[in-house]
Order: C-alpha cells, then structure tokens, then sequence
C-alpha cells in the first residue's frame, strides 16, 4: 500500500481549488454583493453618488487597468477563474428598520455573499446584526459611529476611520492653530440625534476638556427639522471661536441658509463631513461656506503621491458627471478591499471570505486614500485610516492638514 505525503495532499487540493475556480467562471455565475445605500428619501443624492461609486468599482474588479489597485489588473476575480462582481442594490431610505429588512432580503433571496453600506451609521447598527446573524460579511465604506467597531461581531468591518479618529484629527489641527498665535479658546457643538450625531458630540465633548477648550453652547436637534432658527440664535448668542456640526445633507444646508439669514457668520465651522463635503450641499450654499473644514479620507489634491487617484476620477467622473469626494472614494475602496478579500479566499462561503478579510494587508500606496494601509484589527476596524483636513477655497476642496500631505495654508478665520 502507498503511502501518500503532506506535499501530494497540499497538491491535489491545489489543483481541486484551481478546478473549482475555473468551473466557477466557466458556469458563467457571478459573486453577488449586496449593497445598501438611501436611493430615495432626503439622502437620495449620496445613494445615487454611491452607486456611480460602486459601479466603477466592479468596472476596476471585472475589466482589467493599468492600476496598482487591488484586483485591477485581472479581468475579474483570478482566485475564482475570472468570476465577475455582480452588485445588487438596496434602497434603505435612512430607516434603521427597512436597512435591516433589506438586508435580510439581500441574503436570503439574492444569496449575496457579502453586504456593503450603508451611510448611515444607524443603518450600518441594524444591517450589520443581520449579516453577523447569518455568518455573512457587512464591510461598512463610510459609516463613521465609533460603537459600530465596538459590538464585538465576528462579520463586521470597517474600511475607513470612525469618528473617534475623525476628531482627534480635527483637535490636532486645532491644537496646531492654537500653537501658531490664533485665537481658539471656545467651541460650539451641534448635532443631529442619531447614533451619527450622539456619538460625534460625545468625543468631541471628552476632547474639548482634555484639550483646554470650552464649549459655550452645546445643541442637539432632531434630523431633518423644518426649521433650525431657535438653535442658530443660540450659536449666534454664543458666538464660538470654532463651530463644530454633524448633520447631514439636508439638516447642513438648512443651518447654512438659516444662519445667512440671521445675519450669523461663524468665524470658523470645522465639519464632521457627513452633509458637509456633499456636492449637494456646496451646489445649494457653497457661496455660505467659503472657508469650510471638514474632516475628510479623501481629496484629489493627492494625486500627487496617490498615481491612480486621477485615472479613478476620470472613471467616476464620466458616470456621474463630478469629482470623487470623501464619500465615493471611501466607497469606491470598499469594494476593491472586499473584492481583494474574495478573490485571496478563493470562495464565496461568507466565513472563508470573512477569514480573508480579517487578514487583509493592503499598503497604503496601493489604495486612492490617504491611508498608511488596509489592515483590521481584531474588531473589525482598520486602525490605519489616516484622516486629513480639507479646506473648501476657490470653489473646490484643497489639503490643508496635517503638514504632511497639505497643500496649502488654512484661511483662518474663515470669514476674513
């Protein structure tokens, strides 16, 4: 009787798995991923920027680019013989409950094998318990909560920074300021009433006390108000050195027009993103914002030390007609993060595909973000999502921080 080694059983469930890869592809089926995004509602326009996003995302997976992008230079998924990505959308409407049902539909009649989502951070809370349920991956692009990453589930991961990250980047900048001889002494807090907001407001109030800074009015208001002008008075009462909002589209370009309106110039607004760096919003009341900060994860001015970032642009850019902005790269990178997880697990089994994920490494260079790489921590975040600070002057967004990759000096203060 022969006696078989470990070397001729390694082998033959290599040539088992390349076999399978290649019937696979041969079988014409596609990987299915589900995707959750507000395609109607008030948030419409991000789930409509989102799927230009997603969309050239599985163009870079399924076709081949001279790209040094994950995935991009094969005409499909290599680990499963060429396999396309086949997305497969979602309209969550920014309700917490119908993210959750559809989730559930997404999995148990499409078969996704993974989710992506969802925007909003009280979404991404409920889809993520429902994918975590059925041992099937939720990589979140853009929902920033810090909790998300805290829950202890084994399916989720997070691609980009959350919010604890965010501020203490928004705090470094702050400090620098200080540093540099301008005069930042008092904050004032405002935020929507969501887990997006309370979260938001909850660091940045734990960070204006360690840092020496006093928040002279504090607001929190309720998501898609029909009027913020109580509020606004009091920011103008108050009159803050720094302004620091977390809403969204609608909310951001309410509280611009009705700040306008009051005859109220802060004298600095440093934004949570979110609203703040949607086209939407700039469109609506970017003649009020001159000189706004957001947080960001992205800014075309990195082309410079990012190759692919322009020829990505210009993909996105011939589907929906602008730029990339902080939310569609985050987006955009999503996919390319899973699909390179997919492609390395050689399955489409949610916990194999789970397991690739968890030991992603993908450098920074090899990404359109400002990332020193992609690589996840043991819940589930990657801890390496470097934030920057963009400034919008001249009718576009320029890196004003930190020194590292800025290309331009702050305009401070912002109504000069």
């Amino acid at each position: 009787m022969r006696v078989i080694d470990r070397r001729e059983v390694f082998l033959s469930a290599a040539a088992l798995s390349l076999i399978g890869a290649r019937a696979f592809a041969q079988s014409g089926a596609e990987v299915p991923v589900g995707v959750i995004y507000p395609l109607s509602g008030a948030n419409a326009q991000i789930g409509v920027d989102a799927r230009h996003a997603l969309e050239t995302a599985a163009d870079i997976v399924n076709k081949s680019f001279d790209l040094d992008l994950p995935t991009a230079k094969n005409a499909g998924l290599a680990g499963l013989g060429g396999a396309k990505i086949k997305l497969i959308f979602a309209d969550h409407q920014g309700d917490p409950q119908k993210g959750r049902a559809e989730a559930e539909r997404l999995i148990t009649q499409d078969k996704v094998v993974a989710i992506v989502g969802a925007f909003h951070s009280s979404v991404s809370a409920t889809a993520s318990v429902t994918c975590e349920r059925y041992g099937i991956p939720y990589v979140t692009a853009d929902s920033s909560s810090p909790s998300l990453h805290k829950r202890g589930l084994k399916f989720f991961f997070r691609t980009t920074a959350h919010d604890e990250m965010f501020s203490i980047a928004m705090f470094e900048f702050l400090d620098a300021q200080r540093k540099a001889g301008r005069k930042i002494d008092t904050l004032g807090l405002f935020f929507e009433d969501t887990i997006f907001g309370t979260d938001s407001s909850n660091v940045q109030r734990k960070l204006a006390a360690e840092r020496g800074y006093k928040v002279v009015v504090d607001i929190k208001y309720k998501s898609n108000s029909p009027s913020l002008t109580a509020e606004v008075q009091q920011i103008k009462t108050a009159n803050p050195d720094v302004l620091l909002p977390s809403s969204y589209t609608t909310d951001a370009i309410l509280l611009m027009k009705t700040m306008d309106e009051l005859g109220y110039k802060p004298k600095n607004i440093v934004a949570q993103a979110a609203g703040f760096s949607d086209k939407a919003f700039f469109d609506a009341v970017g003649d009020k914002a001159v000189g706004l900060i957001s947080r960001a994860s992205f800014s075309l001015d990195m082309a410079q030390k990012r190759p692919s970032i322009l020829k990505v642009n210009e993909m996105f850019k011939a589907r929906a007609g602008r730029d990339l902005n902080d939310n569609t790269s985050r987006q955009l990178m999503a996919v390319l993060v899973l699909a390179d997880a997919i492609d390395r697990a050689r399955s489409t089994d949610g916990e194999k595909i789970r397991d690739a994920l968890a030991t992603t490494e993908i450098p920074g260079n090899r990404t359109i973000m400002p990332w020193k790489r992609v690589k996840f921590g043991a819940d589930g975040q990657n801890v390496d999502a470097d934030p920057v600070l963009i400034q919008y002057v001249g009718g576009q967004f320029v890196t004003v921080y930190p020194a590292a990759v800025a290309v331009a000096e702050p305009l401070w203060p912002m109504n000069t």
